[in-house]
């Protein structure tokens, strides 16, 4: 007998071999019926794997992201075999469950899909799904796989076979395809009742541009019919939100091929937009203590050697700039943290001085591969909110703490409601990745799981994620339609300052090493700003749009008085605009309905003769006549409350 460990801590004894549906089917024949995966001592596992040890359980169902990633995982397989039986000869890349969904990479030979052929794939999926086929956990020997797939032909799966280590592999058998896998896998496809196949892509063979391209076909399913169908209106509408449409369509920013591909370029909108948003964060940072500072957006070679960066990601980044001294190079600039390192190091530092705070609004550049650019959200060239703060070891809670009430201080201006944090720990089977001692690691972990528990946040714990000189706390924002968002982010680092070799004199007049805490509550301008679109659909908060309101005079014959009305409310800094334009009234106010703009103020006789303006509001339509001055004191007060609010 062995002794299973319910998540309330409950004991219950069971033969040794039993498997978690058996469990469930134990407790209920509907639990039985829902649960699609289960957690074995913090491990995911098949729900038909025997348990022959005294185990703590978790039953996961379709609520849960472990049941979600098993039911997707399943899919993946199933399109899989969908392919092979549509197009025999095809080979597998990777097709893993992803936040929503699934993909697999193929490679199909000659022959080239198009949007037409997903139809074909959904029904295959359909026809193989009612089969009820099981899945079927195989161990096999790395000689084993390796001979399995060289039969098969199948180069990929044989590539992947040979980075691993010796020992037992597993594969997973269904129906008539099997595949390289670790699962965890659903019992069978019966529970797999809704399927969409929904688009293709190209993808390099292991995201190396210099191999083959494959194709990239993703999909996404689920348990019931009514699930796909509110999916698939959630992603209509994801599409009405694009930032990329919505960017063109507001004239808040572009691309050139002749600047060079993701870097963006911002319009006069999208500046005035952006520049509210990092006068809003200054004046925040000013609250709490931050001195802004301005660094290159080039350094030497020698600073990112020293701060690690260059050897971590050298070879990803753009290539040295040379110049005539030889020997002599220069990158452009991947992170802020190696230059304010070297502001902190200016001069002799005391105990007293600190904590040291440094913002910088910085810029900064990486390679991205051309196929992973998506709009603002994938860039080459963004700016980071970036600080960075020097303290004393007894001081991190407290600044941690401090960084802690920015964030959530943001996300409540800017109305993101919900979100999750995330505490990013390094994998201990994987310390190549990392630098810095097991000690200060270890500080670091407990500081920052100390603090999230401390603030009442329920960080969810996640190994191998953390940066590569320290463990972090990442927000994850659900936005207005649900999809989840990573913003903001918190780091504790005591390994920087130990390779810049940072120092200040403590109270005992010895020199001692500060801790570092990297911080970036928006992450960069870019992916909030394209997340912010997202969000609010281009209609965004009034004392953040770009402008405010706009003129609209009825005909020319109006124009004069339009511009009156236009430089009083300038003078009153209401951010207005005049569609002068020889158009009709009707036309003008759909256009500008469509721009967003929170109010339309129209100007014609009866409101030249009276000195009001005709008031709309986005969304909500007439208002009724009030004076120029009126409104500007109502456009006021309507910013002040809601910023006051916030601050309450």
């Amino acid at each position: 007998m062995i002794q299973i460990t319910f998540p309330d801590q409950r004991i219950k004894e069971f033969s040794a071999g039993i498997t978690g549906l058996e469990i469930a089917q134990s407790i209920s024949p509907q639990l039985a019926k829902d649960v699609l995966a289960i957690s074995v001592n913090g491990e995911i596992w098949d729900l038909t794997r025997p348990i022959t040890a005294d185990a703590a359980i978790r039953l996961h169902k379709w609520d849960d992201t472990e049941g979600k990633h098993a039911f997707w995982h399943s899919s993946a397989h199933l399109m899989a075999e969908a392919l092979q039986n549509l197009y025999p000869g095809v080979k597998f890349g990777i097709g893993p469950a992803i936040e929503s969904g699934f993909y697999y990479d193929v490679d199909l030979g000659d022959k080239s899909l198009s949007e037409n052929d997903l139809l074909d794939i959904e029904k295959k999926m359909y026809e193989l799904a009612s089969m009820k086929s099981p899945f079927n956990r195989e161990d096999i020997s790395k000689s084993g796989a390796l001979e399995l797939f060289q039969t098969k032909g199948d180069e990929y799966k044989t590539e992947l076979i040979s980075d691993l280590a010796d020992g037992t592999i597993t594969l997973y058998k269904h129906g008539s395809f099997t595949d390289l896998c670790r699962g965890p896998h659903l019992p069978d496809t019966s529970p797999i009742k809704a399927i969409k196949v929904l688009s293709l892509a190209g993808a390099y063979w292991r995201g190396d541009e210099k191999r083959k391209q494959l194709t990239r076909i993703y999909g996404i399913t689920f348990p019931k019919k009514s699930l796909l169908d509110e999916y698939l209106i959630l992603l209509e509408e994801a599409k009405k939100r694009d930032h990329r449409k919505l960017g063109k369509e507001l004239e808040l920013f572009t691309f050139s091929q002749r600047v060079g591909q993701g870097l963006p370029l911002w319009l006069p909108r999208g500046a005035m937009l952006r520049e509210r948003l990092e006068n809003f964060l200054k004046k925040v940072q000013k609250d709490y203590g931050y001195d802004p500072v301005i660094t290159p957006h080039i350094g030497s070679k020698e600073l990112y050697v020293t701060s690690g960066h260059y050897a971590k990601y050298g070879k990803d980044s753009f290539q040295p700039i040379h110049t005539p001294v030889e020997g002599e190079e220069f990158l452009l600039k991947p992170m802020n943290c190696p230059h304010h390192c070297e502001i902190y190091r200016s001069k002799p530092r005391s105990y007293k001085d600190l904590p040291v705070r440094l913002a910088e609004f910085g810029t900064v550049y990486r390679y991205e591969q051309s196929g992973e650019l998506h709009g603002l959200t994938r860039v080459r060239g963004f700016t980071q909110d970036d600080a960075h703060i020097f303290c004393r070891p007894d001081q991190i809670k407290e600044e941690f703490a401090k960084v802690i009430d920015i964030v959530l201080y943001i996300f409540k201006t800017l109305d993101f409601k919900e979100f999750i944090t995330q505490i990013s720990l390094r994998d201990p089977n994987t310390p190549d990745k990392y630098i810095g001692s097991d000690e200060n690691w270890e500080k670091a972990e407990k500081a920052i799981i100390e603090i999230t528990n401390e603030k009442g946040l329920e960080g969810q714990i996640v190994i191998g994620e953390a940066a590569f000189y320290g463990p972090k706390l990442d927000f994850m924002v659900k936005d207005a339609i649900g999809r989840k968002w990573q913003l903001g982010t918190i780091q504790v680092d005591y390994n920087l300052p130990e390779r810049f070799e940072l120092e200040y004199i403590g109270q005992d007049n010895q020199r001692h090493r500060p801790v570092m805490i990297h911080r970036a509550p928006f992450g960069s301008m870019e992916r909030f700003v394209a997340v912010l679109i997202e969000h609010t659909a281009g209609k965004f908060p009034l004392w953040l749009a770009p402008d405010q309101a706009i003129v609209l005079p009825i005909s020319e014959k109006y124009q004069n008085y339009a511009e009156s009305v236009l430089k009083s409310l300038n003078n009153c800094d209401i951010r207005t605009l005049i569609d002068d334009r020889n158009e009709k009234i009707g036309k003008k106010i759909r256009d500008n309905e469509l721009r967003r703009i929170p109010y339309l103020l129209i100007v014609g006789e009866k409101e030249e003769m009276e000195g009001t303006i005709s008031v709309r509001k986005q969304g909500q339509g007439d208002m009724g006549s009030m004076k120029p001055e009126d409104f500007a004191t109502m456009i006021r007060k309507e910013t002040e409350e809601v910023l006051k609010r916030i601050e309450d």
